[in-house]
């Protein structure tokens, strides 16, 4: 590989886990494309572009460019590697984790089962790789309305990730805004807005408050006021999130259309209707076909 292509390697890299997504997706496209050129579509170096495309598809919403190329992903280290390999295991996640944010629950569902079983055996019960995997089966069971198994699940990740890592570790603030978003669907507004507002804090110290992962802890906390009835302390805190994701992810991004959303519902309930009229006609506008999503987030 030529300085010029780890050079875009790296400054991909950085852009990805600053939230700079079509940043960092310019130089990924460059990269693979390199890679492809210099040695060949099923090099290992070659794989891993294509992987690292994905996940910023994913990032920006680009659902089923994200599982296009992550199915080739794990077909190809399928086949070169072994079905218990690292790297395959990766790719299988990554691939269960689309399949979750495009709503094919029973795809991901038995992928996420392969690899926490798998990662158990081979890395044991307390390695991050497994808790990760915990987490996102853990995320599925909460899209199929399953909360009390994902409570469980979730609570325990928690608790590994406070011991292993430290409270203000990155992966356990994910772990406690994770149990955060549970607690609130099963009604323990109390609970949810402790954690919420601990996770936005440490976010906003330690990413910088226009992070991807700021925004949707500031959106987290805001439905969980709206949820309590909180109005006033939710709409301002809702209008930072629709700008900032304009500005970083475009205005019809589905993190951007949801945040539109939302704002529009609280108008309504502060009986602001003309406002919320309009942010629902421009969010109708903006919609293609694919359904409102969060944020997805790779390990």
């Amino acid at each position: 590989m030529n300085i010029k292509s780890v050079f875009h390697k790296e400054y991909a890299h950085v852009y990805f886990d600053s939230g700079r997504f079509k940043d960092a997706e310019l130089l990924e496209v460059v990269v693979l494309e390199k890679r492809k050129q210099l040695l060949g579509a099923d090099h290992p170096d070659t794989l891993s572009a294509m992987a690292n495309l994905a996940a910023t598809y994913c990032n920006l919403g680009s659902y089923a460019d994200a599982e296009s190329l992550q199915s080739v992903v794990l077909e190809k280290r399928k086949q070169l590697l072994d079905a218990n390999d690292q790297d395959t295991l990766w790719a299988m996640a990554n691939l269960a984790t689309t399949y979750r944010w495009l709503g094919r629950y029973a795809e991901a569902e038995p992928l996420e089962d392969v690899v926490l079983e798998k990662r158990k055996q081979l890395l044991g019960a307390d390695h991050p790789d497994t808790l990760s995997a915990m987490r996102n089966l853990a995320a599925t069971y909460y899209r199929l309305g399953r909360y009390r198994d994902a409570e469980t699940v979730e609570v325990v990740v928690l608790e590994k990730r406070k011991q292993l890592l430290g409270a203000d570790h990155p992966d356990t603030l994910w772990a406690m805004a994770n149990l955060a978003a549970t607690y609130r669907k099963l009604g323990r507004y109390t609970d949810a807005e402790t954690f919420e507002g601990a996770v936005l804090e440490k976010r906003k110290q330690l990413l910088g408050a226009d992070h991807s992962a700021t925004l949707l802890a500031m959106a987290s906390l805001a439905a969980t006021y709206y949820q309590l009835g909180r109005y006033t302390d939710a709409e301002p805190l809702e209008g930072v999130v629709l700008e900032k994701r304009k500005q970083l992810l475009g205005a019809d991004h589905p993190d951007t259309l949801l945040a539109m959303e939302n704002l529009a519902a609280t108008y309504r309930e502060l009986g602001r209707y003309a406002d919320a009229e309009l942010l629902e006609v421009v969010s109708s506008r903006s919609e293609s076909g694919s359904s409102v999503q969060t944020t997805c987030t790779l390990y």
